[in-house]
């Protein structure tokens, strides 16, 4: 089984413990994406967000041949919580609406057999599934200070321009955070 995964954030740039076998690629299926989840490390990360503008997302082909181990690396990576398997997409399941639609249509289109991709729902204000309008997530982004503010600016900047959201404007405009040239 040929396995690829999506990403669309830090993913890109930092595999971490996901056996990526191939380049990045910036021309996978177009889904909506957004600034919008606190992450753990300050960060206010990408994730699909629905009623966002469609991005075209990055992917990559993974070594791993077996869904269930590529599912177990990706959740290891993205951190996810062992409680929410949810959290972990895979083109498998048929759970995650409009977007696993067009994510398992590009899928055929492409000819490839499976895709995993970081299912975690937006986070503001500490509440799963909570969309922060741009006023929120500039204010979160404002408020951090020190190390934690250092690694969310760099986590917007690097993030490739291409992702182009509505938050990510707001922030450009309020704290001058412009992507940085992509590098994976």
């Amino acid at each position: 089984m040929n396995i690829a995964c999506l990403g669309w954030g830090s993913l890109i740039w930092k595999s971490g413990v996901l056996p990526v076998a191939s380049e990045w690629h910036d021309d996978g299926p177009r889904l909506p994406i957004e600034f919008a989840r606190e992450g753990d490390h300050g960060e206010l990360a990408t994730v699909l967000c629905a009623g966002a503008e469609e991005q075209a997302v990055w992917w990559a082909m993974l070594s791993s041949t077996d869904l269930r181990q590529a599912r177990e690396l990706l959740r290891q990576r993205e951190e996810i919580d062992p409680e929410h398997p949810e959290w972990v997409g895979d083109t498998e399941a048929d759970r995650h609406g409009a977007a696993g639609e067009a994510i398992r249509a590009w899928a055929r289109a492409e000819g490839i057999d499976a895709v995993v991709w970081t299912a975690l729902p937006p986070r503001c204000d500490g509440i799963d599934g909570q969309v922060p309008s741009e006023d929120d997530a500039v204010r979160y982004l404002d408020a951090l200070e020190g190390e934690e503010r250092a690694h969310a600016e760099q986590y917007v900047r690097r993030v490739p321009a291409m992702i182009a959201t509505r938050n990510r404007a707001a922030i450009e405009r309020a704290l001058g955070w412009t992507p940085a040239p992509f590098d994976s």
